[in-house]
C-alpha cells in the first residue's frame, strides 16, 4: 500500500510538471508581443531581437512546445516594453559639455 501511494504521488507530481501554458495563453501572450513592439517600432526603438523571438516563438508554438513559446513571447514582449521606455527617456537626450 506504501509503494502504491508513492507511485501515485510520483505520478501526480510528474503530470504537473509536464503540464504548460495553454496554447490560448500562449497565442495571447504572442499578440500582446507583438503589440508592444509595433508601439516600439512606431517611435523608432525596436529592439534588434524581438521580432526573431517572436517568430521563434511562433514556430515553438506550431510545434507544440508551449513552454518554450512562452518564455520566448514574453521575453519579446519585455523587450518591446523597455524599448519603449529607453525612447522615452532618450526622447531629449543630446550632448552635456
Amino acid at each position: 500500500m506504501k509503494k502504491f501511494a508513492i507511485l501515485a504521488a510520483s505520478a501526480l507530481l510528474l503530470s504537473a510538471c509536464a503540464s504548460g501554458p495553454a496554447k490560448e495563453d500562449v497565442t495571447a501572450t504572442i499578440a500582446a508581443a507583438k503589440a508592444e513592439n509595433k508601439a516600439a517600432k512606431k517611435v523608432g526603438f525596436m529592439w534588434r531581437d524581438a521580432g526573431k523571438m517572436i517568430k521563434k516563438a511562433e514556430k515553438a508554438l506550431k510545434a507544440g512546445d508551449n513552454a518554450k513559446a512562452m518564455k520566448l513571447a514574453k521575453k519579446a514582449q519585455s523587450q518591446g516594453k523597455l524599448a519603449q521606455i529607453q525612447a522615452k527617456e532618450q526622447a531629449n537626450a543630446g550632448p552635456s559639455f
